[in-house]
């Protein structure tokens, strides 16, 4: 069943539930100090339940990292809360913030069902990238706005 998701800016106060939420972000402090960085860049958006706004069910990223373009570089959904229409909310939200005529993200191979969400909304496939992870390349994608 699709839940009524509201996204806004994180806020510093969210760090904490937006770390809980992330398993990465509870093991790594890498990922833990990128979180901090987007929220005070005011590049973090933070997804909660329409009828529980004080609960975080996700979050997202977007900045300018990927030469200089529009990139999303990580959308996370609570466990719980997957298959919820969630992170369609959140990819909707971030692509309201866009500049330019280009939005990029990038996801795993191995990542199905992200890699068909991203195609629901519109982006093609647009390269690969070797290395990151091994035995799993990391799939370009972009979706061309109107600008």
């Amino acid at each position: 069943m699709l839940s009524q998701t509201n996204v806004r800016l994180a806020r510093n106060e969210d760090i904490a539930s937006i770390i809980e939420l992330d398993p990465i972000a509870r093991q790594d402090p890498g990922r833990r100090t990128f979180i901090a960085n987007a929220v005070a860049a005011g590049q973090c958006w933070a997804a909660t339940e329409a009828q529980e706004a004080s609960a975080l069910i996700g979050y997202g990223v977007l900045n300018k990292s990927f030469f200089e373009h529009d990139f999303i570089p990580l959308v996370m959904v609570k466990d719980s809360a997957r298959r919820r229409g969630v992170a369609t909310a959140i990819m909707r939200a971030l692509e309201l913030q866009c500049q330019g005529g280009k939005l990029f993200t990038s996801t795993n191979t191995s990542n199905f069902a992200m890699r068909g969400l991203l195609v629901q909304l519109g982006f093609i496939e647009s390269g690969q990238i070797e290395n990151l992870d091994d035995q799993d390349p990391e799939l370009v994608f972009v979706k061309r706005r109107a600008s």
